[in-house]
């Protein structure tokens, strides 16, 4: 897999993520298994040089 195509589905998983995550309690055990993956995500996204200001709705 390229980095264009790791980076692609990063950030299409990181918008999803996002969307489920917003429809959640924050005490609910499906948000915080979801939190652990949105923090992978931004240190993936950030650390291929990703501008995720715009991305990310949750700001955790």
């Amino acid at each position: 897999m390229s980095e264009k195509e790791m980076i692609k589905i990063s950030v299409e998983e990181f918008a999803r993520l996002q969307s489920y995550m917003l429809v959640c309690e924050k005490e609910s055990e499906a948000y915080k298994l979801m939190k652990g993956r949105y923090i992978e995500l931004k240190v993936i996204l950030t650390t291929s040089g990703v501008n995720i200001t715009e991305l990310d709705r949750i700001k955790e």
